[in-house]
């Protein structure tokens, strides 16, 4: 990935976007060419990992992986129009441009078809995504029979973070101005997670 200086992340930064991103894409070389699924994972800091599972019917956990596997996770994405920029009133040299937050990860993808296992992702994907609401659902709330019945339609993935790559685009490259501008323009815009992202990364 293409990372000039202002858009490295630090370490804390994107430890934080493994804990808390959206869905992600698993993407591994096979014998067949490239396969690719998207997939919620949780990030098991501790041991430098991250588990997740796919559909049993999905046949990319079956396929051979060639290397290492690849997870994109990304945090909030906007297009930024020039518009917001006080550069543009001063000398109109502006194009538009995307603002992101991703991550590649790379690591060695191995395969759990051990229900307990399952059972425990689940259960800790659940507990992350419920978290905070004001009736957060849990495993238990289901009957046991059908929860069991469901862990049988999935397997496991775990991938053994080998190597992180990571980019916050987050307009760091531009004067304070023009960043003003672009968070002001992404909360009218009703992009509020955007808008946070930029302030809190700013220079």
């Amino acid at each position: 990935m293409y990372v000039p200086a202002h858009f490295a992340p630090d370490d804390e930064s994107v430890h934080e976007l493994l804990a808390d991103h959206g869905a992600a894409d698993l993407v591994t070389a096979t014998p067949d060419g490239l396969v690719a699924t998207i997939l919620p994972f949780v990030y098991d800091q501790e041991h430098g990992r991250l588990l997740g599972h796919l559909a049993r019917n999905n046949d990319h956990w079956r396929r051979s992986v060639i290397g290492d596997a690849l997870v994109i996770l990304r945090g909030p994405d906007s297009y930024i129009t020039p518009s917001w920029y006080a550069s543009k009133a001063e000398h109109g040299r502006v194009v538009p441009t995307w603002n992101y937050l991703t991550a590649h990860v790379y690591g060695t993808m191995t395969v759990h078809d051990d229900p307990d296992w399952v059972a425990d992702v689940v259960r800790r994907l659940t507990d992350h995504h419920e978290a905070g609401r004001p009736e957060p659902w849990s495993v238990d709330d289901a009957p046991e029979k059908f929860f069991r019945g469901q862990l049988r339609a999935i397997v496991g993935i775990e991938i053994t973070i080998k190597r992180i790559e990571a980019k916050f685009k987050l307009s760091q490259n531009r004067p304070a101005a023009d960043i003003d501008g672009v968070i002001r323009g992404l909360r009218q815009s009703g992009d509020e997670s955007g808008a946070t992202a930029v302030e809190n990364h700013r220079p």
